[in-house]
């Protein structure tokens, strides 16, 4: 199934932006993405990659956050063992080591592709510990989000054809019982 791209640019847009604002991201946060493009256009997740499909998710993304402040990690497929392509200043801000390898749309995903052809100084690492996250088409992102995932319900559920999940993050709660928190009076 072909989907329109511009549609497809649009959800993409529209999830990122109520994520964002669900999340309360702060500048310097990061937002871990997983994109199969192959999900979205109606194929099965590594079968189908079209780098423009992938191109027009990154073209929904990458602009919101570029205007808050906030680092946009592109998770790769399992062929690179889910490795992330960030900004060499988000690694080096995090203290995230680059590792040696550029992804291609069959051996790192096309998102993926689309984030490291278009960023300034692209590196991909290992690890990291994301604030935030979109799982387009069943990536499972979850190992790259800090210990705390609060799962987001968004006004739309698909982008294209591929199932959309999200989370945010947030604090540990400790301290037990006659422990208080941010936010909360006694």
């Amino acid at each position: 199934m072909t989907q329109n791209l511009e549609e497809v640019k649009e959800q993409a847009r529209k999830a990122a932006a109520e994520l964002l604002e669900a999340a309360n991201l702060a500048a310097g946060s990061i937002l871990v993405t997983g994109c199969s493009s192959s999900e979205i256009t109606g194929g099965r997740i590594g079968k189908a990659s079209s780098l423009e499909t992938a191109q027009a998710v990154f073209g929904g993304i990458y602009p919101l956050l570029e205007e808050r402040g906030i680092y946009l990690a592109a998770q790769c497929c399992e062929h690179l063992n889910r490795a992330l392509i960030v900004e060499a200043r988000c690694a080096e801000r995090y203290g995230y080591e680059p590792v040696s390898v550029r992804p291609q749309p069959k051996a790192g995903g096309s998102f993926a592709t689309a984030a490291w052809e278009a960023f300034r100084q692209p590196v991909a690492v290992e690890h990291i510990r994301a604030h935030a996250g979109l799982d387009i088409g069943g990536t499972l992102i979850g190992m790259h989000l800090r210990d705390v995932a609060v799962p987001v319900r968004l006004s739309l559920d698909h982008i294209g054809c591929a199932i959309l999940l999200c989370a945010r993050t947030r604090p540990k709660f400790i301290g037990g019982s006659r422990a208080c928190y941010e936010g909360e009076s006694r």
